[in-house]
């Protein structure tokens, strides 16, 4: 399978009919720019295209300055293994530009309701993705994801800034994202002027994506997001809390203006920076219609209740080894 270029964002296909699309499971669109996480980026495609949850796999390669052959290696290993293993099709597709708008372009080989945007860095076991499928089923209007942050407003210096908060998020990231496919068509082909100069500013700070997404959707349905809570985490291998010399695990350095995930959410300026894009939305649109969630959903239910066993407090259904 060669390289498959992709058409001139700015041609938004036609929308598409929502009785003919695939209700019962979703498109991932995984998102590459690093040539240092092709390994973990294959790895991680395998593992979303034998999830029964998933229809169809897509790398959306945004660097359009790495070398052809490499992409063209990349794109025949992931096609071979989708065909060998008779899971669901990886295909490979180059954008033309390194703009993170393009992660919420609705292409045209997209052919389910829910789709599923992500990170080359975040790994999740297969039960966590067909919960989080099932929770997003649950909630179709709005956003489902792993992972949260929050804004909030700094009174002292008359400011909105992005931070994370234990009680209350309002953001869902791209690290793993689910959504109806609606809402990539209004974030890329409709919204008028605003949301022309909204998609600048992302393309301006090469950021922020995500965060107008979801003030998008918020501003649509007037709620907040929903985080959902992984069964066994989810490794996370752009975290700059990762130790030891595993390559595959290492924090992958600035490249291009985009930085490890788990690096940014670190920085502080990357959290100012963050923050500006929050302020900057706020000012066009003339609102904040960001909405705050509480709690998250998790996929057991488990005893609350504590008790006293071998001298300690643990949970009532807690076997204690003697």
């Amino acid at each position: 399978m060669g390289i498959s270029r992709l058409l001139d964002q700015q041609q938004c296909p036609d929308r598409a009919d929502t009785q003919t699309l695939n209700s019962d499971q979703m498109t991932v669109i995984i998102n590459g720019y690093s040539e240092n996480r092709i390994p973990v980026l294959q790895s991680i495609a395998a593992t979303y295209s034998v999830s029964d949850s998933v229809a169809l796999v897509a790398i959306l390669w945004c660097n359009p300055t790495t070398n052809s052959q490499i992409l063209l290696h990349l794109s025949q290993n992931v096609s071979t293994h989708s065909a060998s293993i008779g899971s669901a099709p990886i295909i490979f597709v180059q954008s033309q530009s390194s703009s993170l708008n393009a992660r919420f372009f609705p292409w045209d080989f997209i052919q389910t309701r829910g789709v599923l945007i992500c990170d080359d860095d975040i790994h999740p076991d297969l039960n966590s993705i067909a919960f989080s499928f099932h929770v997003w089923k649950e909630n179709p209007d709005k956003i489902s994801g792993l992972f949260a942050r929050s804004h909030a407003y700094d009174l002292a210096h008359k400011s909105w800034i992005y931070t994370m908060e234990s009680r209350k998020y309002s953001i869902v990231l791209t690290k793993f994202m689910i959504l109806k496919l609606d809402y990539l068509f209004k974030y890329s082909c409709g919204g008028g002027q605003e949301y022309v100069r909204l998609r600048e500013i992302v393309d301006e700070r090469n950021n922020c994506e995500d965060i107008l997404m979801n003030v998008m959707v918020a501003d649509e349905i007037n709620r907040g997001p929903v985080l959902v809570a992984a069964e066994k985490g989810v490794r996370d291998f752009g975290d700059a809390r990762n130790e030891g010399n595993d390559n595959s695990a290492r924090v992958v350095e600035e490249s291009g203006g985009v930085r490890a995930v788990g690096l940014s959410s670190r920085n502080g300026d990357h959290r100012k920076r963050r923050g500006d894009c929050i302020s900057e939305f706020h000012m066009i649109l003339g609102k904040m219609p960001l909405r705050y969630s509480y709690g998250k959903v998790a996929d057991s239910i488990g005893e609350q209740g504590l008790c006293l066993k071998n001298g300690k407090l643990v949970f009532c259904d807690q076997q204690i080894s003697v």
